[in-house]
């Protein structure tokens, strides 16, 4: 299924008959024949329906921020959100009123290909480094999606096989192991605001 956050899936089933999961807490009965289920047994998720025309208004959605890969999203955009901003730009990435859907694996990864220090402060980025990183992301997202993003722990796509994506990684879990750009640095984990960043410090500045 497509995970959420830090656990819950959302996933098909055979239709009704097979009986329901524990955590099984929404689910849909549709003509394909097949049940849509929302399933989270930590409880982190929720659902609530909204019309199409009020969501940017509805208090869940109005402050988040852009969508990577759509196309506003562009170095003025990035560089407008980091002006004054004094947090580690591996933070400001995460933060969803600034870019939505940013995950901890793929901002450590999108990092090491724009060749920036997760230590830097958002705010100190020179425009030609923010015009490096927009790139970087949309090129860690779109091989992601290409291998059916990252399987780590429980994560299953929707058919039920599992992604392939950490098979790319070019830092991320790859502590102590030597960079994969031939720069004879090695990869290095720090904790930033309670989260794994995985980075070379010979590469990235």
């Amino acid at each position: 299924g497509t995970q959420l956050k830090l656990g819950g899936y959302v996933y098909a089933a055979p239709p009704a008959g097979a009986g329901h999961g524990k955590h099984d807490h929404v689910v849909f009965e549709t003509d394909a024949p097949a049940r849509i289920v929302f399933n989270d047994h930590r409880r982190f998720g929720l659902m609530t329906l909204v019309q199409t025309v009020r969501l940017e208004d509805d208090k869940l959605f109005k402050d988040i921020g852009i969508e990577p890969l759509s196309p506003g999203f562009n170095a003025k955009h990035l560089a407008a959100a980091f002006a004054g901003k004094k947090t580690p730009i591996k933070s400001a990435l995460l933060d969803q009123r600034v870019v939505a859907g940013l995950g901890n694996i793929y901002v450590s990864e999108a990092l090491f290909r724009g060749h920036i220090s997760p230590k830097r402060l958002a705010g100190s980025l020179k425009p030609y480094e923010i015009a490096r990183l927009v790139p970087a992301i949309n090129t860690v997202l779109k091989d992601a999606i290409k291998a059916g993003g990252s399987s780590l722990r429980d994560h299953a796509r929707p058919d039920g096989e599992l992604g392939m994506f950490q098979h790319r990684f070019l830092v991320y879990d790859r502590e102590g192991q030597p960079c994969k750009l031939g720069c004879k640095g090695t990869v290095k984990r720090i904790v930033q605001a309670g989260r794994s960043t995985f980075y070379c410090p010979k590469c990235q500045k």
